[in-house]
């Protein structure tokens, strides 16, 4: 593929999903990191895998960033136990993830996306009546779920 289809195709992509963000549900945009953090560490793994130590350290970083983003939206106050185990969740799967760009672990690559799979496949199969509930916080909303 020539430079300019690439470059075609990465600004199509980048207007894609900003269209969905701006018009995503709070749910839908948890989903989204999610799938963005997982994206990231894969990619990550691959990176590993050949070598490419700038390009690995530069996804994981990403994928890092994606956690904290995630981490800092939670609720502590309102989300109580579920809130505080996703936030202990969260911080665990950041030191995991640098552990393994320091040490170029990809057994630690594959625990994190395990995690994050699993927290994901909670958000994925979460019934509509509790994605809108007001009253609830997501975090909460898990709970009643599980």
């Amino acid at each position: 593929m020539n430079a300019l289809k690439k470059r075609g195709l990465h600004q199509y992509g980048k207007i894609s999903i900003g269209s969905e963000v701006e018009y995503a549900s709070p749910h839908r945009l948890i989903q989204m990191l999610m799938e963005g953090a997982l994206e990231k560490v894969a990619t990550a793994k691959g990176f590993m895998d050949r070598g490419e130590t700038a390009k690995k350290g530069e996804h994981i970083s990403w994928a890092i960033s994606i956690i904290g983003g995630l981490q800092s939206s939670l609720d502590l106050d309102e989300g109580g136990e579920i809130a505080q185990n996703l936030d202990d969740l969260y911080s665990y799967i950041a030191k995991r993830l640098a552990e393994a760009n320091m040490s170029n672990d990809i057994a630690a690559l594959d625990e994190v996306m395990g995690l994050l799979l699993e927290i994901k496949g909670a958000w994925d199969v979460m019934p509509e009546s509790i994605k809108k509930a007001p009253s609830q916080t997501k975090e909460t909303a898990i709970a009643v779920e599980l």
